[in-house]
């Protein structure tokens, strides 16, 4: 199964359509974080800090929990200096297998929180994410969403944060590519299901409101030739195509998209994802512009790219998509725990308009709203058969894509 738009929640579901609200702009950053690592506390007789991590380890979802797992294991060995203690305190993870199961997943955070444990994260399910987010409010401990990109997440309740991107996000870096969206005219290419009419959505919801003329090319699932779609895209020139598409026959429709002229004719996006999808578009692959929320080398090899990378594989591991959400995961913890062990209020106030650097740049959390701004990128792929290497192209400042501040914050951050 491949997916040409990459989304942690659902392999084969939409980025969620976005609501968007009328006020937009940033919150200035309270604090910078430290270049480096905290120095490491001896360990004995250090107290123990659990944080619970609710996530797949096994079902179809199994190896976007492996990439979040790997990366925060990654992230606590570096700011640990591999002694899995920080600020004086032994850092204990206690992971729970959601195994993509809503149910499974609030039972799990009941029962940590019945445990005591009041740091809780993870979960890439967008559904299982909006569900522990309501324990974790109800019971008033922090909760901190993994690769889950739904953007309900954000504004939701004040105990909730996120270490990953949102579809907003995606969406918006796409539109990017070709400059001002006043009067350009966007397609999207997807199949005639929920995952495509999501998609179609979201795209008419993100660009539509950044001056675009959005339409769909809405394909049957049982297409198996593609010439009549094709030939309603090269009619309607658009200055953007972005293609979503879930499927086995991702191959037959990128051959299609390059053998009928498409991917000459206008820009074609699509989303970067996983390193074992790279193949999927075949030769098509290096005339397709590529909107990345990561991939190995993404960061430029800074300093946290490097030390994650190298803990990932040192652990018999490879960093993929959802690797930096893990890492980026860890530093808030260790942020939150750092200003009170027991206080959540304390938590939160550390953690709102905190800027800090990490795998792929600087990311700011948004007091407003807790929305994690950060960068993205633009890609493209160079290679062929079934050996792909994506290259930057570009990155997308986050102010360039950070989603619109909400008209009715949901709580006060004063």
């Amino acid at each position: 199964m491949t997916r040409s738009v990459p989304h942690p929640s659902r392999p084969q579901r939409a980025l969620a359509a976005v609501a968007l609200a009328a006020a937009t702009g940033l919150v200035a950053a309270a604090c910078a974080s430290p270049t480096s690592a905290a120095s490491p506390a001896a360990a004995s007789g250090s107290a123990t800090v659990k944080i619970g991590i609710i996530t797949a380890e096994s079902g179809p979802y199994a190896p976007y929990g492996e990439e979040y797992l790997a990366g925060l294991k990654a992230g606590l060995d570096y700011l640990s200096h591999g002694t899995g203690v920080i600020d004086g305190r032994k850092v204990q993870l206690v992971i729970d297998d959601d195994a993509d199961s809503p149910a499974t997943a609030v039972n799990d955070a009941k029962d940590l929180i019945g445990q005591g444990v009041t740091l809780i994260g993870g979960t890439v399910d967008s559904a299982i994410a909006l569900q522990v987010a309501a324990v974790a409010a109800q019971n008033k401990v922090l909760y901190i969403a993994g690769p889950a990109a739904v953007d309900q997440l954000d504004n939701l309740n004040r105990y909730t944060f996120r270490s990953g991107r949102e579809s907003y996000q995606d969406i918006a870096t796409a539109g990017s590519f070709v400059g001002d969206l006043t009067g350009k005219k966007v397609v999207v290419l997807a199949q005639d299901s929920e995952f495509g009419t999501a998609n179609a959505t979201g795209v008419k919801a993100v660009l539509g409101a950044k001056g675009a003329s959005v339409s769909s090319v809405l394909v049957p699932l049982s297409a198996t030739d593609f010439t009549p779609f094709t030939a309603k895209i090269l009619a309607a020139k658009p200055d953007l195509l972005f293609v979503a598409w879930a499927g086995t026959n991702a191959n037959a429709l990128w051959t299609a998209l390059n053998q009928q002229g498409v991917l000459g004719a206008t820009q074609v996006v699509t989303g970067l994802a996983n390193v074992a999808t790279y193949p999927a578009t075949g030769p098509a692959g290096s005339k397709i512009t590529f909107l990345a929320h990561y991939f190995p080398g993404a960061g430029a090899g800074n300093a946290y790219e490097t030390a994650m990378t190298s803990a990932v594989k040192a652990a018999g591991g490879q960093v993929d998509l959802f690797t930096p959400d893990g890492f980026t995961a860890m530093q808030m913890f260790a942020h939150a725990f750092e200003a009170s062990t027991g206080d959540v209020n304390a938590q939160i106030k550390a953690l709102e308009g905190w800027s800090f650097a990490g795998v792929e740049g600087t990311y700011t959390v948004r007091a407003a709203d807790h929305a994690l701004l950060q960068p993205e990128f633009e890609a493209k792929l160079t290679g062929s058969g079934t050996t792909w290497t994506p290259q930057l192209v570009k990155a997308v400042a986050p102010d360039q894509i950070a989603p619109p501040l909400p008209s009715t914050p949901a709580w006060s951050t004063s």
